[in-house]
């Protein structure tokens, strides 16, 4: 909702609805997934929240992309450091992932479609086997998706976590690539959260 500005960039809602008790909340990443989560939501008992944007946004999933509710998809495997996205970051992490790639550095992409109810056992198992994360979301930085890896990491595997989002910020006027650009939550700033992980990894 960039041209709106700040009072239509609802960037705080995933803490919020977090913290409702029993809710479930699905942050879709394209066309394809926000489609199987509304399918998914409607045969679901539970009430679920899904967040999505206005905006055109790139299609990295197709029609037979499994979906489950509260079961993370691996969207790139690598065992250097681990990038957790969720909604349009997705794109974004997998963008980046190919710019290490071309630094020989291998990142796994995980794409945590819902942060409610999390998938702790992906969360758990990238700690084990890549040593460093970075999340990446298109949300405020506190209560949020690096805020749920974070609690699910300490009390799993505790390892060197990177948040890629916006700081403690409101939002402004602006096209949906600018805007993300002047937050610094585009490819660029999750390469540069890589790095700065992939440093605090070796120094341990």
């Amino acid at each position: 909702m960039g041209p709106d500005g700040a009072t239509h960039q609802a960037m705080e809602e995933i803490a919020i609805v977090r913290s409702i008790p029993n809710m479930k909340m699905i942050v879709p990443c394209d066309y394809w997934e926000t489609r199987k989560a509304t399918v998914a939501a409607a045969d679901d008992p539970h009430p679920n929240y899904i967040r999505f944007g206005r905006e055109p946004v790139p299609v990295v999933t197709g029609p037979d992309t499994p979906f489950t509710i509260g079961k993370a998809n691996t969207m790139r495997e690598g065992s250097d450091l681990a990038l957790i996205a969720c909604g349009v970051m997705v794109y974004e992490a997998l963008v980046a992932a190919q710019e290490l790639e071309t630094r020989g550095i291998h990142a796994r992409v995980i794409n945590m479609h819902t942060l409610k109810p999390l998938d702790e056992e992906a969360i758990a198992r990238a700690a084990r086997e890549c040593g460093a994360i970075v999340t990446a979301e298109e949300h405020q930085v506190h209560g949020g998706l690096g805020s749920a890896v974070a609690e699910a990491v300490v009390q799993s595997h505790p390892v060197p976590v990177e948040l890629v989002a916006v700081h403690d910020r409101f939002g402004r006027s602006g096209k949906q690539d600018e805007l993300m650009t002047a937050f610094g939550i585009k490819s660029p700033d999750v390469v540069r959260a890589a790095e700065r992980v992939l440093a605090r990894k070796r120094a341990r």
